[in-house]
């Protein structure tokens, strides 16, 4: 069968395909929720606390109406160096086995120009890894995990996702 070029972007897509560096950023306390923050690093690209604080209160300003969306206290924060701009991800744990998600993107080193993603958008190839070990980490350690929740969440906490991801 042939494709006549309907495939080219997914092909260049694959050509231009690498790993990214993710490590923990420390647990947080943020607005009334335990926040668990990654840097995720495109090649050249570097996450550290001046990278990382626009991010921290951009989560604060969302966290502080999470009860209004039914948030049960926990999140992922994802501060993504990216290739093509800087993105801000906020993942809450809400009732009824839901999340609930925030993108914030704006162009490389302007944290200052960080606004509300378009509507749809999702969580690209490596923020969707790091979400997918975060997600197996909560049903792991809160959901199905052993003990008082003060165990639970230190367990859940303590389980981080740090080096390449693809």
């Amino acid at each position: 069968m042939n494709s006549g070029g309907k495939w080219d972007a997914v092909l260049a897509l694959a050509q231009g395909h690498h790993a990214r560096r993710v490590r923990p950023l420390g647990e947080r306390e943020i607005a009334g929720h335990r926040v668990k923050p990654y840097g995720i690093e495109a090649p050249g690209r570097t996450v550290g606390e001046a990278e990382a604080a626009p991010a921290l209160a951009l989560a604060a300003d969302h966290l502080a109406a999470g009860r209004h969306r039914g948030s049960l206290g926990l999140a992922v924060l994802l501060v993504h160096a990216g290739g093509d701009g800087d993105y801000v991800l906020v993942h809450t744990w809400t009732e009824g086995h839901m999340s609930d998600l925030a993108v914030w993107t704006g162009p490389a080193g302007r944290p200052d120009a960080l606004r509300p993603g378009r509507a749809g958008l999702a969580p690209c190839v490596w923020e969707a890894a790091v979400l997918a070990h975060e997600r197996e980490s909560f049903v792991r350690h809160v959901l199905d995990g052993n003990g008082p929740a003060a165990d639970r969440l230190a367990a859940w906490a303590a389980d981080t996702l740090e080096g390449e991801v693809r």
